[in-house]
C-alpha cells in the first residue's frame, strides 16, 4: 500500500487583481479544509493598502476563472471569508500543493494573492470491502502466507500513514512488507498446522489506524475456512429399511427418505443416490430416487392386486478423490384399501330434449363402474337436486337410464343441470359426482299476445296519407322462429282496408288516406299476430280509432233570405222579424255558432248571439214607415282557427199593414200562443221522470253488456240517417264528435231531417199558420251515422250518451218556456204547450 507520511500538502488560493498604476503584488493566505460558511480568512482591504471606504467607489470585484465561487469579499469591512464549504480532497485529489487563483481588480495597481487550505484529518481508513474470505486447507504447512487487502486514506501526509493489527489467535498473525515498486502490501502468515475435525472456521477482524491526531480507525472480517480431504466413506442409517405404502397413494407421495452420512466436509461430502436394482422390475416404473436427498418417490398408480412386495437397493457415493460408497436395501410393502371412488360414464346423451317429449323417454344411458372388489365396488346412484322433471331407472348391473318423470316446460326452465353422484359400499365410503346439462328445445306451444285486449287511437282528421297513427306489438313466450311475429290484417274486410293498412314485421299501423270526421268517425278492426312456427299460432287485438274533428268547415247558411222582409209599423221593442239558420259541419266546440252584425250601427235591429235572431232594439212607428235596410250578419265558429261566413239580411218598413206580403219566412205571433207557458211545467215534470227512468235502465243495461266480450268484427261508423234527440233553447252548439241530435214536438224539423242535412242546424222560430198549429222552436244538434251494423253493447253505450244530453237539455229548456211564457203573455195570448214527447234514442248500425 502507498502512502505520503510525513509530506505536507498544502492548497494555495491566488488573487490576481489589475490596476492602472504600474507593478503587481501577491497575497497569499492559508485556511482550512471543510472550514464553515463565514469563516475568516484575511483582511484583503487592509493587505492591499486600500481604505475600506475605497472599495465600492472603485468597483472592487472577485473574479475566479473555471473556480466555484469558494470565497466572497464583504466590501463594508474588507474582509475576505469563505462563501462555501471546501473539500481539499474533492478539488484537488492527492496534490501536495492546492492553489486557488482568484483576481482582485480595482482601479489602483494589480495585485496577486492566493489562499493555502491546510489539511485536517478528516478521513478514516477504508478497507475496499467490508469482509474477506479465504479458503485454507488443513493440509497447508506452517509459514505459509496469504495476502491481504490493504485499507485506504485519502488525507495527506501523517494523516494518511496507516498500521495494522489483527484480533488474538493462535494460528494466524500479520505481516507488512515495502516493496520500493509496489509500495506496503499486507499479508497472513499461518503459525502452526490446522485441524478441520477440531475447528473449521475461524472468524478473525483486521483494524487499520491512521497517523493523525485524533487518530481514526477501520475494520474488516476475515473468514478463514478450513478445507477437508476425502477420507471417510458414506454410512447409511440402517442396512436393511422397511415401509408400507397404501395402493391409493396418490403419485407424488413420499414413501421413504434415505440418510447416509460423511464425517467429511466439501465436496467430499456431498453424496450422490442412486438405484442399484429393482424387483419386480416393472415396480422400478412406479417409483424414482432423488439422487440428491435420498428421497423416494410414487411416480405412478399401486395395485395391490399386481404387486404385494418389492425390493430397492440403493448406492450412496460422494465426491471426494477417489469416490468412496455405501448400500443399503429397501423393502416395500403394499396394502389394499378402498382406495377407488366409482366412476361414472355417460354412454349417450339426447340433447336438446323438446318440451313436449313423453313421459318415459330415455334422455341419457349412464355406466357406473369401481375399480374395487367386494364391498368397495358395490355402487348405488342418485339424482340431485331432489324435485327435478328426471328419474334414474336401473337397468342391469351397473347401468342407469335418466328417464323423464314430469312434463317439461321449456318457458319455465330452458335448462336444467343435473348431478348424478355414486357411492360404494366400502370403508370408508367413497363417492363421486358427475353434472349433465338437460337443454330444453323450443316447441311453438305458445300463441302470441297482446299486453291489451283493445287499444283506443285518436287520429285527428285530415292526416297526411300514409300518416303512421299507431304500433301494436305483441310477445310470445317461445323462441326463435316460433317467437318470430308478423302483423296483418283480413284483406277482405273492405273498404276498411282502403283506409288502415300494418306493416308485417314492426306492427305499424299506417292511415292509407286522410280521414274525414264528418264522414268517418270510427274504425274498429283486428289485428292478427301470427308466429312462423309449425304449425303457426295466432293472436288477435282489436284496434278502435276515433278520428278527433278538426276544424276544418267553416259555417254555412241554410234557406238563405232573397227577397226582403216586409214589415207592417208600428213595431214593438224586442219584436222578433227574422231568424238565421245557419249550420256547421263540425262538431263540439268547433260547431258552436255565434251570430253578429258586422256593422254595430245598422239602426235599430240586433241579432242573438247564439239564437241568430233578428229584432228590433226599439219601438218603430209609422212615420219611420218606408224605410229599408241591409244588415250584414257574420256567423263565426268556436274553433281554432274561427271560421266564419256572411249573409245578407234585407229589412223593409211600410205603413199600411194591409200592404204587409206573408212570407213564410217570417214569423208573426198569434193572440192565442198564450197557452204555452200555462202548461209547460206539467210537461216539464213528465219529461224529467220520463227521461231519468229511462236513463237508469240504460245504465243497469250498459253495465251488464260490459261484461261481455268485446266485439271482433271490425266496424266502421259513418254518414247515415239521423236521430232525433232533445235539446235546448241556449244555442246551436253541438255536444259531442259523435252525438249529434235534434229536438223537436211534431213535425217542426222534419223536413230538414229527410232532407239529410248533417250538421248541427240553429232554428229558433215561432210559427203560426192559419190553422192555429204552434212550433215551439228549440236548438237542434243533428246526429248521421251509416245504419251499417252495431252491435247491443255499442247502442246501449250511445244511448246513454243520448239519454245524458236529452237529460241536460230539459233544465234549459225549462228556462226557454218561461221565457216564451213571457213573451206569449206581453202578446195577450197563450204559449204554445210543450211536445207531448222526446223521440227515442237510437244510432246507426255498424258494419264492414
Amino acid at each position: 500500500m502507498e502512502t505520503n507520511s510525513g509530506k505536507r500538502c498544502l492548497l494555495q488560493l491566488v488573487l490576481l487583481h489589475t490596476a492602472w498604476e504600474m507593478g503587481s503584488g501577491q497575497l497569499h493566505y492559508s485556511v482550512s479544509e471543510e472550514s464553515q460558511h463565514g469563516t475568516f480568512v484575511g483582511r484583503i482591504a487592509q493587505d492591499l493598502g486600500l481604505e475600506v471606504g475605497e472599495l465600492v467607489p472603485r468597483l472592487f470585484r472577485m473574479v475566479s476563472k473555471g473556480q466555484e465561487e469558494y470565497f466572497e469579499v464583504n466590501v463594508q469591512n474588507g474582509i475576505l471569508f469563505v462563501n462555501s464549504r471546501i473539500d481539499r480532497e474533492e478539488l484537488c485529489d492527492r496534490s501536495a500543493v492546492c492553489v486557488i487563483h482568484l483576481e482582485a481588480l480595482v482601479d489602483k495597481p494589480l495585485k496577486v494573492f492566493h489562499v493555502e487550505i491546510k489539511d485536517i484529518n478528516d478521513n478514516a481508513p477504508i478497507f475496499p470491502a467490508a469482509g474477506q474470505n479465504l479458503n485454507i486447507s488443513e493440509s497447508r504447512l506452517p509459514g505459509s502466507s496469504f495476502p491481504l487487502e490493504g485499507a485506504s486514506d485519502d488525507d495527506i501526509g501523517s494523516n494518511s500513514h496507516l498500521s495494522y493489527k489483527l484480533s488474538p489467535n493462535e494460528y494466524f498473525t500479520l505481516d507488512v512488507q515495502n516493496d520500493e515498486k509496489h509500495g506496503e502490501s499486507l499479508v497472513l502468515v499461518l503459525k502452526k498446522p490446522l485441524d478441520r475435525e477440531l475447528t473449521h472456521v475461524y472468524n478473525l477482524l483486521l483494524t487499520a489506524t491512521d497517523g493523525g491526531k485524533p487518530e481514526q480507525t477501520g475494520t474488516a472480517q476475515l473468514l478463514i475456512s478450513v478445507l477437508d480431504t476425502n477420507d471417510n466413506a458414506p454410512v447409511f442409517n440402517q442396512s436393511v429399511y422397511q415401509v408400507k405404502v397404501f395402493e391409493n397413494a396418490k403419485i407424488g407421495t413420499l414413501i421413504i427418505c434415505l440418510n447416509a452420512t460423511d464425517l467429511d466436509e466439501g465436496i467430499n461430502k456431498d453424496i450422490i443416490y442412486s438405484i442399484r436394482s429393482v424387483n419386480p422390475q416393472n415396480l422400478g416404473a412406479l417409483i424414482s430416487l432423488d439422487s440428491s436427498n435420498g428421497q423416494i418417490i410414487l411416480n405412478g398408480e399401486l395395485d395391490f392386486e399386481s404387486i404385494k412386495l418389492g425390493e430397492i437397493r440403493v448406492e450412496a457415493t460422494d465426491k471426494g478423490s477417489p469416490p468412496m460408497k455405501g448400500h443399503c436395501k429397501v423393502l416395500i410393502e403394499v396394502l389394499d384399501v378402498n382406495d377407488n371412488a366409482p366412476e361414472i360414464s355417460v354412454s349417450s346423451l339426447s340433447v336438446p330434449v323438446p318440451e313436449d317429449s313423453p313421459l318415459g323417454t330415455v334422455v341419457a344411458l349412464l355406466s357406473i363402474s369401481d375399480r374395487d372388489v367386494g364391498a368397495n365396488g358395490q355402487v348405488s346412484c342418485s339424482l340431485w337436486p331432489p324435485g327435478l322433471p328426471f328419474k334414474l331407472m336401473s337397468n342391469f348391473k351397473n347401468y342407469y337410464s335418466l328417464v323423464i318423470a314430469q312434463p317439461l316446460d321449456r318457458e319455465k326452465v330452458a335448462e336444467y343441470r343435473l348431478l348424478v353422484m355414486a357411492q360404494d359400499q366400502g370403508e370408508p365410503l367413497l363417492s363421486t359426482s358427475s353434472s349433465l346439462v338437460v337443454p330444453i328445445s323450443d316447441v311453438n306451444d305458445n300463441a302470441p299476445t297482446f299486453a291489451q285486449p283493445s287499444y283506443m287511437v285518436f287520429v285527428k282528421e285530415n292526416n297526411p296519407p300514409g300518416a303512421h297513427i299507431f304500433t301494436v306489438s305483441a310477445s310470445d313466450l317461445d323462441v326463435a322462429e316460433n317467437a318470430l311475429v308478423s302483423y296483418s290484417m283480413d284483406d277482405k274486410l273492405w273498404p276498411l282496408t282502403s283506409y288502415i293498412s300494418v306493416h308485417s314485421e314492426s306492427g305499424k299501423v299506417y292511415a292509407l288516406q286522410p280521414l274525414d270526421y264528418e264522414e268517418l268517425k270510427l274504425l274498429e278492426f283486428q289485428v292478427r299476430a301470427k308466429d312462423a312456427g309449425l304449425p303457426s299460432l295466432c293472436g288477435n287485438v282489436t284496434i278502435q280509432v276515433f278520428v278527433v274533428d278538426e276544424n276544418d268547415n267553416a259555417p254555412a247558411v241554410s234557406e238563405p233570405e232573397e227577397a226582403p222582409i216586409l214589415l207592417a209599423a208600428p213595431l214593438e221593442a224586442g219584436h222578433v222579424v227574422g231568424k238565421i239558420r245557419a249550420l256547421d259541419a263540425d262538431s263540439g266546440y268547433n260547431a258552436w255558432l255565434r251570430y253578429e252584425l258586422h256593422d254595430v250601427k245598422s239602426g235599430p235591429w240586433r241579432v242573438g248571439l247564439y239564437s241568430g235572431e233578428i229584432s228590433a232594439t226599439q219601438a218603430l212607428d209609422e212615420t219611420e214607415g218606408g224605410s229599408s235596410q241591409n244588415l250584414l250578419i257574420v256567423v263565426k265558429d268556436h274553433g281554432k282557427p274561427v271560421l266564419s261566413t256572411t249573409v245578407t239580411f234585407s229589412v223593409s218598413l211600410i205603413s199600411s199593414a194591409q200592404a204587409v206580403h206573408t212570407d213564410t219566412r217570417l214569423p208573426m205571433l198569434g193572440v192565442n200562443s198564450g197557452s204555452l207557458a200555462d202548461n209547460s211545467n206539467i210537461y216539464l215534470i213528465i219529461a224529467i221522470c220520463s227521461v231519468s227512468t229511462l236513463f237508469l235502465l240504460a245504465i243497469i243495461v250498459y253495465m251488464a253488456l260490459r261484461c261481455q266480450c268485446q266485439p271482433k268484427e271490425p266496424v266502421m261508423y259513418g254518414p247515415g240517417t239521423a236521430t232525433l234527440v232533445c235539446a235546448s233553447e241556449v244555442g246551436s252548439w253541438s255536444y259531442s264528435n259523435q252525438f249529434q241530435m235534434y229536438v223537436c214536438n211534431g213535425k217542426c224539423f222534419w223536413d230538414s231531417i229527410q232532407r239529410g242535412t248533417f250538421g248541427r242546424e240553429s232554428n229558433l222560430e215561432w210559427r203560426s199558420d192559419r190553422w192555429g198549429e204552434a212550433c215551439l222552436p228549440h236548438s237542434v244538434s243533428l246526429l248521421r251515422i251509416t245504419p251499417l251494423e252495431i252491435t247491443s253493447i255499442n247502442r246501449v253505450k250511445i244511448q246513454a250518451h243520448l239519454l245524458l244530453l236529452c237529460f241536460t237539455d230539459i233544465a234549459l229548456y225549462e228556462d226557454m218556456g218561461a221565457a216564451a211564457g213571457s213573451l206569449a203573455a206581453s202578446r195577450g195570448g197563450k204559449p204554445t204547450p210543450p211536445p207531448s214527447h222526446c223521440p227515442s234514442s237510437g244510432l246507426g248500425s255498424r258494419a264492414v
